[in-house]
């Protein structure tokens, strides 16, 4: 399959019927986040909030032929005094994943942070479990900072909590 590079647009109103149903996809949720089931007038009321929200933006992630959405990845957290945020990635298509995208998604956000919002570090969490993640994140450039063990409760389990991290100059 052609490894062809994400596409970052603004979210739609269209979209939020998807974002729902990926929000309560228990196995989706699980690769980031405990799971608790999201009622949908609480979801749009979310979806609806995205737009006056001021530290954070969120993008769809779409391949540039059929337009459809396949993701969503954003920068939460955003502080203008220290110029960082916190980067979060969510592949919900299944056949959108392990191609790519989710690297070529980070890449952009990234260059988005640096070259539109002037932020000089973007962080991210994520599970020690998620190999797939880690490695799309490396390939993007960020770097393992720390490891947070055992500091969130998924599934009847604790797991460990890897921190990464790039900052300005290590992009290339």
């Amino acid at each position: 399959m052609t490894r062809a590079p994400a596409v970052l647009t603004p979210l739609r109103r269209s979209d939020a019927r998807q974002l729902f149903a990926w929000i309560n996809d228990r196995e989706l949720v699980l690769f980031n986040a405990p799971y608790t089931p999201v009622h949908e007038r609480q979801h749009l009321k979310w979806f609806d909030a995205l737009e006056t929200r001021r530290d954070a933006v969120i993008f769809g992630i779409r391949r540039r032929a059929h337009g459809r959405l396949l993701g969503v990845c954003q920068l939460v957290s955003i502080s203008p005094v220290h110029r960082a945020a916190e980067l979060q990635i969510r592949i919900g298509a299944p056949s959108a994943r392990d191609r790519g995208l989710g690297t070529s998604a980070v890449r952009t956000l990234v260059d988005f942070a640096f070259r539109d919002l002037n932020l000089r570090r973007v962080s991210l969490h994520v599970f020690a479990t998620n190999g797939r993640a880690i490695r799309a994140y490396e390939k993007a450039g960020f770097a393992r900072e720390g490891l947070l063990r055992q500091a969130a409760h998924i599934d009847g389990s604790y797991v460990d909590v890897v921190v990464m991290g790039i900052l300005r100059p290590d992009v290339r």
